[in-house]
């Protein structure tokens, strides 16, 4: 009996312990809801974990506050790494010391704040020595995409962002960014490290940046905060991956893949980037490489493999400074280092004077003329290797006179170079060293390197073999047996998550009515075609795409709209991406072929049309404010009898921002479209801001035009990239065909003009600037 009693005694104690256990004063409790988990928090002691069970949390503002010790942090963790979703409005901050959170996934929805994760709980309360790792963030976008915002913020000092994956931000706003102000994030040595920064879509306009480290406003203050170890895969929100804008940040180590920027020194000094794989895939010119302004900067044993990328994008763009520079703005160019730095296949890997603007000083104030070149800079111990030659590796927008030249080598493969600053010419061979890539190890030997001041700090070389007894030029020394796997996956981000997708096969659905139409076009799943038997489909309501998909005709199908009027056939919802092929679209004159939603386009939509009929619409697309496509596609196809034509001129804003990164009109024709016929607009100065691009090609405008007030038939203002090719422009009632903005890449060739105005150029263009 006396056992019997002990036993119920300790299971009755065990269970009034509920998930909680002790040891040595330590628990690991177990919460599942938003009353459990803040007692948690406010009873934690050093060495707590608090777990969050596995389930789905909504509208969850999560605000850890504790102070933990080195040895004993406390810890919030999922169950279950991944198992713990954070969706609806939801955010979460951080204050105290030694705090760790691992293992959430925070989807499907956005932060009421103004960041998703913060190293602060106010102002003042700050988070000093804690970690969020091991978690994933993606697509937490705001419903709007001027609604800016972050998704990671640090204050504070010693605090970590590891092992995560964070991708598919669309709204405004860096993703990840360390703020300075105060002194309690000064010197914050904050590490940013292991991470998979997986694809961010153009954002259509500035602010898209993946790492902003400071502002302008704190551009003075010193930072020492380091990004290493990490995975940059596609990263394309704009032409700035990295803009370091503090003082003594380390950037080492990192693979930026397949992405359409730089890394930006753009406000502060003596930052050291060094060790990094920039990979491109010899084709596509929007990868970029490092871009250099300010003091002091150290660009040493990087690897640039394929980067096409120019002019703010090139390999290496050492930029012009505005004299007496506005802490906003760009200041000179003094005592910087490129050295031991290897570029293979590159386009003309270094230029200098880039963003000189000289000759637009009639259209800008004296305050925006970057005017000042490169001082003092050395620019040495590199190779070049070029598997075809190219005629131009050094390009001087401006004169390179303030820049060392010294110990560079090339194997430009027979081709002259017209201004060659003392490039050794060698003929070298490749090695094969991973990843698909092959570099010149060897060849160079003889090649004398030069010894510069505190170069004995370069101590080694890209992949850490040290220089200190067998020192060459070039990112890697000659070593055998290299075998890299830098975009193995499971070497960064989160453990328990991957962003590998298998290849699905797209289903076929055949439909031959209406209702048939709109079940399997809401049954489909993303990449599936819709096919449409020979016939006429009459819609009284819109067309709904949230999803990948394609619309065809098997026959002879025509689609004739009813709706009322300012409704569009076909809508275009976040995700939506429509391809339409073999279709007729008929409306009733007043209502639109295609428009996206006039808010809450939380993600980006994508349009191809090709091969397809447009007739009798006001519209035939009208995107609205704060919608954005990467591409817009019309080939093959006929607009006529409609209001208006393709109208992406909604964002008035003059912040740099535009509706679609690139419209393409091949072998079109348009007929009677009265005004609007194609408006494509971006405003403000932002010389940053290279995008907008406009191709019109082999297509014909007739009689088009007869209600547009300005004049112009093709407006694309403020639009960087404008080619019109091979079209015939007859009978329409205009002033200019097209206004084409000379300072930029507008041109136009073997276009036929018959009564309709003509093309015009004007150099420079004045716009409001931004800053």
């Amino acid at each position: 009996m006396k056992n019997y009693l002990i036993i119920l005694s300790l299971l009755i104690t065990f269970l009034s312990c509920g998930e909680k256990t002790n040891s040595n004063s330590e628990s690991n409790l177990l919460v599942s809801t938003s009353e459990e988990l803040q007692d948690a928090i406010k009873n934690a002691q050093p060495g707590d974990d608090i777990v969050l069970k596995n389930g789905t949390y909504t509208d969850f503002e999560i605000k850890l506050v504790g102070e933990g010790t080195e040895d004993k942090p406390i810890t919030l963790k999922a169950e279950t790494p991944g198992k713990v979703f954070i969706e609806g409005e939801s955010s979460l901050e951080i204050s105290g010391n030694y705090l760790e959170v691992s293992g959430l996934f925070f989807r499907n929805g956005h932060s009421p704040k103004t960041n998703v994760i913060a190293f602060r709980t106010s102002e003042k309360e700050v988070a000093n020595h804690s970690k969020v790792t091991n978690c994933v963030i993606l697509d937490f976008n705001n419903l709007e995409r001027d609604q800016d915002n972050l998704w990671v913020q640090f204050y504070g000092k010693h605090n970590e962002l590891s092992n995560c994956y964070i991708a598919g931000k669309t709204n405004g706003g860096p993703t990840v960014r360390v703020d300075l102000k105060g002194n309690q994030s000064i010197r914050n040595y904050h590490k940013i490290v292991n991470n998979h920064f997986g694809p961010r879509p153009r954002k259509g306009g500035a602010r898209g940046e993946t790492i902003q480290l400071g502002s302008s406003f704190t551009s003075m203050s010193p930072s020492n905060t380091l990004i290493a170890n990490n995975l940059f895969e596609e990263c394309n929100g704009e032409v700035e991956i990295i803009s370091s804008k503090t003082n003594f940040n380390i950037i080492k180590n990192n693979v930026f893949y397949k992405s359409e920027g730089s890394v930006v020194t753009r406000h502060g000094n003596y930052v050291t980037v060094d060790g990094n794989y920039f990979i491109g895939d010899g084709v596509n010119d929007q990868y970029g490489g490092i871009r250099i302004i300010n003091t002091g900067h150290w660009v040493i044993n990087n690897l640039f493999y394929k980067i096409k990328g120019k002019n703010f994008r090139s390999p290496i763009a050492i930029m012009n400074g505005i004299p007496k520079s506005p802490l906003n703005r760009y200041n000179q160019v003094t005592d910087v280092v490129v050295a031991y730095n290897t570029f293979v296949d590159s386009d003309s890997p270094w230029q200098f004077g880039v963003g000189t603007n000289i000759a637009q000083a009639d259209v800008l104030p004296k305050s925006e003329i970057r005017s000042a070149r490169p001082l003092r800079t050395e620019v040495v111990n590199n190779v070049i290797y070029n598997s075809k030659g190219d005629a131009n590796p050094i390009v001087e927008h401006d004169k390179a006179d303030g820049v060392t030249f010294a110990s560079n080598v090339i194997d430009n493969n027979g081709v002259e170079i017209k201004n060659s600053h003392g490039l050794i010419a060698k003929e070298l061979a490749l090695t094969d060293i991973g990843t698909g890539l092959s570099v010149p190890t060897s060849g160079f030997d003889d090649v004398e390197v030069y010894k510069g001041y505190d170069f004995e700090t370069i101590t080694a070389d890209l992949l850490g073999n040290s220089r200190e007894k067998s020192n060459q030029i070039g990112a890697i020394l000659n070593a055998e047996n290299i075998n890299l796997n830098l975009l193995d996956k499971s070497k960064y981000g989160a453990d328990w998550y991957s962003n590998d997708v298998e290849a699905k096969e797209a289903k076929t659905h055949t439909v031959a009515n209406v209702s048939e139409l709109i079940a399997k076009l809401k049954e489909a799943e993303s990449g599936d075609i819709i096919e449409l038997n020979e016939g006429v489909y009459e819609i009284s309501n819109s067309l709904i795409i949230n999803k990948s998909v394609t619309i065809q005709s098997k026959g002879n199908a025509e689609i004739v709209y009813s709706g009322a009027a300012n409704t569009p056939a076909i809508e275009l919802h976040p995700y939506g991406k429509l391809t339409l092929k073999g279709i007729k679209l008929k409306g009733a004159g007043s209502q639109y072929a295609f428009a996206s939603l006039k808010e809450n386009m939380s993600n980006h939509f994508g349009l191809d049309v090709i091969d397809s009929e447009i007739s009798n619409f006001n519209y035939a697309l009208k995107v609205y404010k704060q919608s954005f496509s990467e591409e817009i596609t019309f080939k093959n196809t006929s607009i006529s009898n409609c209001e208006n034509g393709i109208e992406l001129s909604e964002e008035t804003n003059d912040r740099g921002d535009y509706n679609t990164e690139y419209l393409t009109i091949e072998n079109c024709q348009f007929t009677n479209v009265k005004q609007n016929v194609i408006d494509y607009y971006r405003g403000g100065y932002d010389e940053s801001t290279i995008g907008g691009n406009l191709l019109v090609n082999n297509s014909t405008f007739t009689n088009c035009g007869a209600k547009e007030k300005n004049g112009i038939l093709l407006n694309h203002r403020g639009i960087v990239n404008v080619n019109i090719n091979n079209n015939t422009f007859k009978n329409n009632k205009v002033q200019f065909v097209s206004i084409l903005w000379g300072a930029k890449n507008n041109v136009e060739s073997n276009n036929t003009l018959v009564n309709s105005g003509k093309i015009k150029t004007e150099e420079n263009l004045k716009q409001k600037l931004m800053y």
